[in-house]
Parts: C-alpha cells; sequence; structure tokens
C-alpha cells in the first residue's frame, strides 16, 4: 500500500503486537495513550534522536511509524527510508489503531485515548 507521493504504508490490520513500531506524536499525545509497547521519539525531536531509534530498532526488521492519523508518520517514513531504513507508515495512525480495538494506554500504563 501507498500514502500520498510514494510512501511506504501498512494497515493496522496487518501489524502484529510484536512488530516495532514508533510513535512520532508530541508529548501531551503520547502521556494520554498509545500502543503499549512503542517507542516514543517526537516527529519535533526527531532528526536530533534518530540514534535512539537505530539503537532501538530490529536490525532486520521493518520501522512501523505512526502519529495520530497518518501525516506526520508519513514524513518521518520518507526521512527514514531515504536513510536507508525499511520504514513503512501506519495507515490512518493511532485513530485507526484504536478503531481497530487495539490496545491505547497513557504514560501510567493504565486505559488511554488518543487526543
Amino acid at each position: 500500500m501507498v500514502f500520498g507521493s510514494g510512501v511506504p504504508t501498512v494497515g493496522v490490520d496487518a501489524l502484529n503486537d510484536s512488530d516495532f513500531l514508533v510513535d512520532v506524536r508530541e508529548d501531551d499525545e503520547w502521556q494520554a495513550g498509545h500502543a503499549p509497547h512503542a517507542l516514543h521519539i517526537p516527529m519535533s525531536e526527531f532528526v536530533a534522536r534518530y540514534g535512539e531509534l537505530t539503537e532501538a530498532a530490529p536490525q532486520d526488521g521493518k520501522v512501523n511509524v505512526i502519529c495520530r492519523s497518518g501525516g506526520r508518520s508519513a514524513q518521518v517514513t520518507m526521512y527514514l527510508v531515504q536513510q536507508g531504513i525499511d520504514a513503512v507508515n501506519v495507515a490512518g495512525g493511532m485513530e485507526s489503531w484504536h478503531m481497530a480495538g487495539r490496545s491505547v494506554v497513557d504514560d501510567k500504563g493504565q486505559q488511554g485515548f488518543v487526543v
């Protein structure tokens, strides 16, 4: 699947709980609710914190990038692809994640919500 101008994309339904997920939303969005095992690197800090991603990402695996609706994550996905990373944008973002009934937790590990 492709988003916009050639951005590789994956649907929420194609993801497993064990797939690597990086959430690029800002701190307040993350604190309200996120996927339980996602790595959080806000888009506004992404380039400066790029090393955190390369340390955490699986060597031979795909990096699934998510935001609220798919716009910011598409931009980060394109950046990662340009760096040679096997990355895909999660179509519909956390809104689709939540609507698909996937788990959303807050920063304390309790039931969260998508803002």
